[in-house]
């Protein structure tokens, strides 16, 4: 593994921190795992001039700000394209960047779902505890938390769901703040005891609350079953088997990867994870995800908000339409939307930082262009 050490602000707080980006070179696979099979529109039943009408969506003010669409149906590659802007490297600013297929880019919390598919994995292997184990047992080292009887209710299953009933505030507080529960995580030196140790709110898996401090966990968890390293667990298991080739994965002064938000992959990599969610898990003739795993985790575990639901570290959706949406959102307009029904992977990359309302991007190219340019039977 080849590491190199750079300073990085951590979203945009006002402090740099000091922090290592795991740079892995990996094995190409084999020509379905190393990179993708393209076709036509036409060949995958889309109006021939679909790439016109993103083109020309993409030239409108509304998108001024994304980096690289990537479309795929019937795993096979039908567009592409890569534009020029402004961009940040976990919070770290970069002034006029040419984005190209090679080219790593932040995907935020599109992390969490590759932690909740990592936990698949080693759920399978036996590695990590049972859904319904309860949460601090795979924590010993903090026995003076779990003597409080709701806190020893909060089980595996609901820091997967984001429902463990601890206060946690990441949603209404802007990233670089000290109020925001996430970056407060990361600026104390026991992260994973800070995430434990939150007030009690309400009743464990009554109530959704985004929470970074939840895909933390999962993320430790992962690391003490792997042999003390979730980032080659991930590159062993996940990554090299999907044929990816290159990534980083943002790491604090312990050497932890940032779980919730720090992995960067390739456009074209981060279809890959939504193509093998659409072939529940198998890839390349193996099955890397168990397909029990696939179904039940994204599915519905809690009400989250704007119309969605929550699985285990996945978005539930609908278009409006009403068609299903699975979907891993980033901070920033970063979205991986994988349509079953259309057999359908969608994926934007985005500078958006600061916009709440970054997703609509990715809606709006699935709703206004993709969704309406695909033929009839």
């Amino acid at each position: 593994m080849n590491t190199h050490t750079v300073f990085v602000s951590l979203r945009s707080w006002t402090f740099v921190l000091l922090a290592t980006i795991a740079q892995p070179l990996l094995a190409s696979g084999s020509a379905q795992g190393s990179d993708w099979q393209t076709a036509t529109p036409s060949d995958m039943n889309f109006a021939a001039d679909l790439p016109d009408q993103l083109d020309t969506a993409l030239g409108g003010d509304f998108y001024d700000g994304v980096h690289s669409v990537v479309l795929a149906r019937g795993g096979k590659l039908v567009y592409e394209r890569y534009l020029s802007g402004d961009d940040e490297i976990f919070g770290l600013t970069k002034e006029g960047v040419v984005f190209s297929p090679e080219r790593l880019h932040d995907i935020r919390s599109i992390t969490k779902s590759v932690v909740g598919l990592l936990y698949g994995i080693a759920l399978k292997d036996g590695l990590v505890p049972q859904l319904d184990t309860p949460l601090f047992r795979a924590f010993p080292e903090y026995p003076d938390l779990p003597r409080h009887p709701r806190r020893r209710e909060i089980l595996v299953s609901h820091a997967l769901s984001m429902t463990m009933g601890l206060e946690w505030d990441e949603m209404s507080q802007p990233y670089g703040e000290f109020s925001n529960s996430e970056n407060a995580m990361y600026r104390v030196s026991d992260s994973i005891r800070f995430a434990l140790d939150r007030p009690i709110s309400v009743t464990a898996g009554t109530v959704w609350t985004y929470s970074g401090g939840a895909t933390a966990l999962l993320a430790e968890i992962i690391r003490r079953g792997t042999a003390g390293d979730l980032i080659e667990f991930a590159e062993e298991e996940l990554f090299r088997p999907l044929g990816i080739e290159r990534f980083e994965w943002i790491t604090d002064y312990n050497g932890l990867p940032y779980a919730a938000a720090g992995l960067r992959l390739r456009p074209r990599d981060t279809a890959k994870l939504g193509q093998l969610v659409l072939q529940s898990g198998r890839w390349n003739g193996r099955q890397l995800v168990p397909a029990e795993w696939i179904a039940i985790s994204t599915v519905s575990h809690a009400e989250a908000v704007d119309g969605c639901s929550y699985g285990y570290q996945w978005w539930l959706c609908q278009t409006q339409g009403g068609l299903k949406v699975i979907e891993g959102s980033g901070w920033g307009g970063q979205n991986l939307l994988i349509v079953p029904d259309l057999d359908l992977v969608l994926v934007v990359n985005a500078g958006f930082y600061g916009d709440s309302e970054a997703w609509m991007r990715a809606y709006g190219l699935l709703e206004d262009v993709i969704i309406p340019s695909i033929r009839a039977d």
